[in-house]
């Protein structure tokens, strides 16, 4: 090996020498509200059509009949940690209202909970050192989405499966007894596992769900593999066909992540993770918020007769093309990346949730939609913000504007613990019967001194549904 030490090698290094001490009370809080919300989001999913595909893969699994160490959070039962990691991310990610670290644009708790909870599971790790091993990644997860500067999504690959492969193959590896260089080897492992392409915005497929979970399952892989012998590129950051140059084909990213690794361990950016509070694509929350503002001055849609909307432009391949694409969503999945039809809904429906993606929105919304035109936004401040601006021409020739310089639930308009409870509750009563709803909610808030998750699996298993 080069006596140069490599970007996987000072990770890992840094990795095992953080430990719990070493992270304050309050990103330890931080964490825990983000891992009570994407459990939330995961059992919602598993009662809407979004869950359907991982129940029927689960069940062609035999999870439930061949018992394993790791909960499913649809109520089936539990399976291998590699298994479960893969159901519980898609579940995740299905609803496009789990956690987003904007400025890094990773979402990392569909992929790290999924992987950490599992791999907890199966070693026999306390919850408490689980949350641990879950912030550590995420801190991880999003230094490489820093230093990456927006490359990933710039090529057509999502960060979060990408990248994720890669912090959850060290975070179960670790968890797993793995030393330094089978950390180093999983890591490299997960390289060749990589991936998670834009192309489901061609049609709304669902696909995107999948990310996450395979990302965690490839990391769950790789670790046991690494453990197992197998070895992997030692340069799987910083090399010629390693991850930066890869997925971003930018020269300099990788010196920018060993730059964003000198602060690891004192700098914490889990203080700024986001809590979705819509359920669609992160991009759109403030033309929500934009779009209530304009109803609140006027009632009644029937008086608009146009409507501008500014944007910044990175995000438009997401959110705004093709517009006429846009205009006319094919699914109602789709319509969670759809700019106008979101603001349509709002403005004429007076609400975005869960229900408002069913199906495709009625006509009259798509009506509106397709009086809705766009521009970008300048100069604008993606991706440390999400912000929205909008125009709205009235028949009688009046303007009313709105701006919205971030969304409710980003770091400089953070939610609240009582809104995060909050939002738990409504998605698991979803899934659960009250009586577990609170059970499990109960388990997050006492989890740094609970020994085990036997409380968890207990309450997972008790489903309406089943």
């Amino acid at each position: 090996m080069d006596q140069t030490i490599t970007l996987s090698r000072i990770l890992v290094r840094q990795w095992k020498a953080l430990d719990a001490q070493a992270i304050p009370q309050d990103v330890k809080q931080h964490g825990v509200m983000h891992c009570l919300d994407a459990c939330g989001v995961g059992l919602a999913a598993s009662s809407l059509d979004q869950g359907v595909p991982y129940a029927r893969y689960a069940q062609g699994l035999g999870v439930g009949q061949n018992k394993g160490p790791a909960d499913v959070l649809n109520g089936m039962g539990q399976c291998s940690m590699a298994d479960a990691a893969l159901i519980n991310g898609g579940l995740i990610h299905s609803l496009e209202y789990d956690d987003t670290h904007t400025a890094s644009i990773v979402h990392g708790s569909a992929v790290l909970l999924a992987a950490s909870l599992a791999a907890a599971q199966g070693t026999g790790t306390r919850p408490p050192q689980m949350v641990v091993a879950y912030i550590k990644a995420y801190e991880i997860l999003i230094r490489i989405g820093l230093a990456g500067q927006g490359g990933f999504q710039k090529h057509g690959f999502q960060i979060t499966s990408v990248a994720g492969a890669l912090v959850s193959a060290l975070l179960a590896c670790d968890l797993m007894g793995g030393d330094e260089d089978a950390c180093v080897h999983a890591i490299g492992i997960a390289l060749s596992q990589a991936s998670g392409v834009f192309e489901f915005l061609s049609n709304g497929s669902t696909v995107k769900s999948f990310h996450p979970g395979w990302s965690a399952h490839a990391g769950l892989v790789a670790a046991a593999l690494a453990c197992a012998g197998l070895q992997g590129p030692e340069t799987a950051i910083e090399g010629s066909r390693g991850l930066y140059l890869a997925f971003t084909r930018d020269g300099d990213a990788a010196a920018r992540f060993a730059k964003e690794l000198q602060d690891f361990g004192t700098q914490w950016h889990m203080r700024d993770v986001a809590i979705k509070l819509v359920p669609s694509c992160h991009y759109l929350h403030g033309f929500v918020e934009a779009a209530a503002e304009v109803m609140d001055h006027i009632h009644d849609a029937s008086l608009i007769d146009q409507i501008h909307v500014r944007i910044a432009e990175p995000t438009a391949a997401i959110v705004c093309e093709p517009w006429t694409l846009k205009q006319n969503p094919q699914t109602g999945h789709a319509v969670r990346w759809s700019l106008p039809v979101i603001v349509a809904l709002q403005m004429i429906e007076g609400r975005v949730d869960l229900d408002s993606f069913v199906s495709v929105p009625r006509q009259e919304v798509l009506d509106l939609a397709k009086r809705i035109t766009w521009s970008p936004l300048q100069p604008h401040f993606f991706p440390a913000r999400f912000e929205a601006s909008m125009s709205v021409t009235l028949q009688d020739g009046r303007v009313i504007e709105a701006y919205r310089p971030d969304v409710l639930g980003n770091a400089s308009r953070p939610a609240s613990e009582a809104m995060i409870v909050e939002k738990f509750r409504s998605n698991a009563l979803r899934a659960l019967p009250s009586g577990s709803v609170d059970a499990v909610l109960n388990f997050w808030l006492s989890v740094e001194t609970a020994d085990d998750f036997s409380a968890l699996s207990h309450a997972l298993a008790l489903t309406i549904k089943g």
